[in-house]
C-alpha cells in the first residue's frame, strides 16, 4: 500500500511540473493586466526548440535555455499586439496558440521518431530522497522539478513583497494611475508578458527533455489551457498554484494507476475534454466580471492608452 502511494505521488508530482511552471508565468503576466491565452502555443514552441537544441548540441543547459527563450520570444508577439497595438487580448492569445501549433507541427516533422539528444533524468537528493514516502514523491525528480520548487516561493515573494512586484500589481489594477505617477506601464507589461512566455517555454522544455523526452506533435495535450484555468483556481497567487497543479497531476497519476490495475476511474474522453471545459470556465469568469471576487486584477485584459 505504501509503495503504491509513493508511486502515485511520484507520478503526480512529475505530471504537475509543466502545468505549474506555465501557471507561474501566466500569473506574472496577468498580474500586470495582460491576458495571454497563447500558453499552449508557447509551450509547444518551447518543447520543440528544447528538443531540437538537445539533438543539435547534446547540452542540457543549452536545450533548456533554448526552449525557455523560445517561449519568451513568442510571448513578445502577443505583447506587441496587446500592449502596443492594443488589440483584443483574447483574440491575440488564441492566434498565438494557433501559430505555435501550426509552426511546431510543420517544423517538428523531421524530429519525430528521432532519439532525444538530452534526457533530464530523475536526480535523487542525498538524504532527502531517503525519507520514507515523501522522499520518493518529492526528492526523486527531474532537476527542472526542483527548479519549480524554488521558483514558487521566489515568484510569490517577488510579486507580494518587493517594490517591483508592487508596481506590477498596481499596473494590473489601475494602469492610468500608475502612468500618472511616472511609471512606465508599457515597459512593465512587456517585461511581464515576456516573463510569462519564459515560464511557458520552460514548461515545454520540461515536457520534451524530462517528462517524455523527444519531440511529439501536440505533445502538450492541452496542458497550456489547464495552466490558464489554474491561474484563476490559484486566485493569482503562486503558492496556491501548487495545489491546483498537484490536483491535476494527481488526477493524471490516478488514471495511470487504475489503468494499470484494470480499473477505469475516469473515462479517457472526459480527461481529454477537461482542459477545454476549464478554459471555457476561465473565459466566462474573466469576461462577465466576477473574477474580481477571486482576487483578479481589475485591469486584466484592458488595453492601456496614455491620454494626451
Amino acid at each position: 500500500m505504501i509503495e503504491d502511494l509513493a508511486f502515485i505521488g511520484q507520478i503526480a508530482v512529475k505530471s504537475s511540473i509543466a502545468v505549474l511552471l506555465a501557471t507561474l508565468g501566466e500569473i506574472v503576466a496577468e498580474r500586470s493586466g495582460i491576458l495571454n491565452l497563447g500558453v499552449e502555443g508557447m509551450m509547444l514552441t518551447g518543447a520543440l526548440c528544447a528538443a531540437a537544441a538537445g539533438i543539435a548540441t547534446g547540452n542540457p543547459i543549452l536545450a533548456v535555455a533554448a526552449g525557455t527563450l523560445a517561449g519568451g520570444l513568442l510571448a513578445l508577439v502577443h505583447g506587441f499586439f496587446a500592449v502596443t497595438l492594443r488589440v483584443n487580448q483574447v483574440l491575440s492569445g488564441l492566434a498565438l496558440t494557433l501559430l505555435g501549433m501550426g509552426v511546431t507541427s510543420f517544423l517538428g516533422r523531421p524530429l519525430i521518431g528521432i532519439a532525444p539528444g538530452v534526457r533530464l533524468r530523475a536526480v535523487p537528493i542525498p538524504g532527502l530522497a531517503d525519507i520514507p514516502v515523501i522522499g520518493d514523491i518529492f526528492f526523486r525528480q527531474s532537476p527542472l522539478a526542483y527548479l519549480a520548487y524554488v521558483l514558487v516561493p521566489l515568484c510569490w515573494y517577488w510579486i507580494f513583497h518587493t517594490g517591483t512586484g508592487l508596481k506590477i500589481r498596481a499596473v494590473g489594477e489601475d494602469a492610468a494611475a500608475v502612468d500618472a505617477a511616472g511609471i512606465d506601464v508599457f515597459r512593465i507589461r512587456y517585461l511581464c508578458t515576456f516573463a510569462g512566455g519564459l515560464g511557458a517555454g520552460l514548461a515545454g522544455a520540461y515536457l520534451s527533455l524530462s517528462y517524455t523526452p523527444g519531440w511529439k506533435e501536440s505533445m502538450t495535450g492541452g496542458q497550456g489551457w489547464v495552466a490558464i484555468a489554474m491561474v484563476i483556481f490559484a486566485t493569482w497567487n503562486p503558492l496556491r498554484a501548487v495545489v491546483g497543479a498537484f490536483l491535476f497531476g494527481g488526477l493524471t497519476a490516478l488514471q495511470f494507476y487504475f489503468q494499470a490495475v484494470g480499473v477505469e476511474l475516469v473515462p479517457a474522453y472526459v480527461l481529454k475534454m477537461l482542459p477545454y471545459l476549464l478554459t471555457i470556465a476561465v473565459m466566462i469568469l474573466v469576461n462577465v466580471g466576477p473574477g474580481r471576487r477571486f482576487g483578479g486584477p481589475a485591469a486584466l485584459g484592458v488595453p492601456f492608452s496614455r491620454e494626451g
